[in-house]
Order: C-alpha cells, then structure tokens, then sequence
C-alpha cells in the first residue's frame, strides 16, 4: 500500500516556476467534506487497517484538489485533522500528518506545494524515511527520504544561500515523544532537508532532534524578536536514567539557538523572563485526542 501512495504523490514532475501569492478562496464543498471525513477516521478509527485506508484515500482526494487550477488559495480550515503552514515569503505551503500504527508509533505523510499561481502544479511529496535513518542529526536528505514530522511553524532565514527553518512535532513511541528542528532550502528548484547550520560546542549538526517522555509535554517555540529558538532544557529524573531518553523531561530551565550570521548558535540557561510567555502552542498527540473524542462521542450517548 504505501508503494501505491507513493507513486500517487509522485506522479507529478517539479516544473513550473514561483507566482504570486493571490487572496485565498474557498475549498469547493465536495472535496472539502470528503477531506474533513477521511481525515477523521486516520486519526480516529481504532482499527489500524480502517485508518491507513482512509489515508491512502485521503492522499488521492488531496491529491486530485491539488490538481485544480488555483489550488494554491485554497483554504483548509475545515480539516482540522492535518497541518497546513504556508511560508511567509508565499513561495510554497506545507501538508503534514500522522497515522498511528498498532503499537502505538507513527508514520508521517506530507507534500510540499509550490505556489504557481494558476499554473499547473507543482508538487514535492514527503515520504517518510524515518526508520533508515541511524543519524538524524547529521543526515541530509531529499524529499524521498523525509524524517517525518508534523509541523507547525516556518522560519525564514535570508542571505547569500537563504533556507527555512522548521519546528516540527514526530509522536515516536507508546513511550517517547520527539520534537525537532529542521531546516528546508530549495538546490534547483528542489527541497533538500537537512543543513549544517546548527552550531554546539564545537560540533555542527544538520537537524535537531529531541526525545522525552510521553507523558509530558516539551516547549519548541521561536521567538521572532530575539532571532532565537526557545526551548525546554531536557533531563532524566536521576543520573540512572540518563541512557534512557523516554524517561527525559523540563527542568524548568531553558536553552536556545540564536540566529547569528545565517548559523544557529547553541545557548544555555536562557531567561525566558523578559522574552515573552514560556508556553508554545503544543501539537496534541493524536492518540490522546482519540481517546478524547471517543470519550467525548461516548458521554454524549450517555
């Protein structure tokens, strides 16, 4: 099946060139409920095999919207079960999501879409690559070979080779969850993820990549005024634990990485005091908010 997701996504070449960003129009209804419908049995139906046939159906339903002329302005606001962040600059937008499996971990699809105006499309999708990777970090990759994630912000970084940063959410395991930062620059006219522009005690790193415990939640914000990537400074809860990365949580301190000379340069112990709220929009893990809505629907019968 996932061969066949593929070479549904795939099926479009990269040719078209960069449009304007015109006002955004509404997703014609047929699609739009057909969206909403199978993005809420992905995420929410118990049976593993009933979510990965909604996804396979979702993908051609997003896929067959794309294709209509002026795609780029669609709104999506009523399929709240995916991430749809655009860049500031309007030059693309990205779709991400997961499907959980089984035992609990997730599998993350996406698709970067180019804005070509009313051009034909133009579209890079995303395929998760996750499991092959043995360093994350200092790996860089093409669209094909994605290190899955759902993302929720885009942070432009001008200069002589301008690039984007982006904040991402990656559910891991039953017991760890993930966050990460991820950096996306287009070699011509393609997306390449991963760049050695994060500096730390000497060592650079291409992407970074943090793993706590399921049962917190981790801070992962940017703070536009400051240049700075804030973030919760992670810890076991005794020096026993310190191998054991699915035990991590806050320590209410917080480290950072600040923009500087198009590098993102490692910093402890910030004060987060005078830089704004400490707190980030977290991504609800969809397991959890499963539960919620299968709670939810149950107490309403009730």
């Amino acid at each position: 099946m996932i061969k066949r997701l593929l070479i549904c996504l795939l099926s479009f070449s990269p040719v078209m060139l960069l449009a304007q960003v015109g006002p955004q129009t509404a997703l014609p209804r047929v699609y739009r409920d057909s969206l909403k419908h199978l993005g809420v049995r992905m995420i929410n139906n118990e049976d593993e095999m009933e979510r990965k046939a909604a996804n396979y159906n979702f993908i051609k339903t997003l896929t067959t919207t794309l294709k209509m002329p002026g795609s780029f302005n669609f709104k999506f606001d009523s399929v709240k079960t995916i991430s749809i962040i655009n860049a500031p600059d309007g030059r693309f937008r990205i779709f991400s999501w997961p499907v959980m499996n089984q035992d609990g971990s997730y599998r993350f699809y996406g698709t970067i879409q180019i804005n070509t105006g009313t051009a034909p499309l133009e579209m890079y999708p995303l395929a998760d690559y996750s499991p092959f990777m043995s360093s994350p970090q200092d790996t860089v990759t093409s669209n094909t070979k994605w290190y899955g994630a759902l993302y929720y912000n885009i942070i432009p970084v001008a200069g002589a080779n301008p690039y984007y940063v982006l904040l991402g959410w990656k559910g891991n395991t039953p017991k760890s969850t993930k966050k990460l930062i991820e950096v996306l620059s287009f070699q011509n006219g393609k997306p390449v993820l991963g760049a050695p522009v994060f500096a730390d005690k000497g060592t650079t790193h291409d992407r970074i990549v943090f793993e706590y415990s399921r049962q917190v939640s981790m801070m992962l914000k940017y703070l536009p005024e400051q240049h700075l990537i804030a973030f919760d400074h992670l810890a076991p809860p005794d020096k026993k634990q310190q191998d054991k990365p699915e035990t991590y949580g806050p320590d209410l301190t917080y480290d950072g990485y600040r923009l500087q000379n198009g590098k993102w340069i490692f910093q402890e112990n910030i004060d987060l005091r005078n830089l704004g709220s400490p707190t980030d929009q977290d991504i609800v893990d969809p397991k959890k908010q499963a539960l919620l809505d299968r709670a939810a629907a149950s107490a309403g019968h009730n």
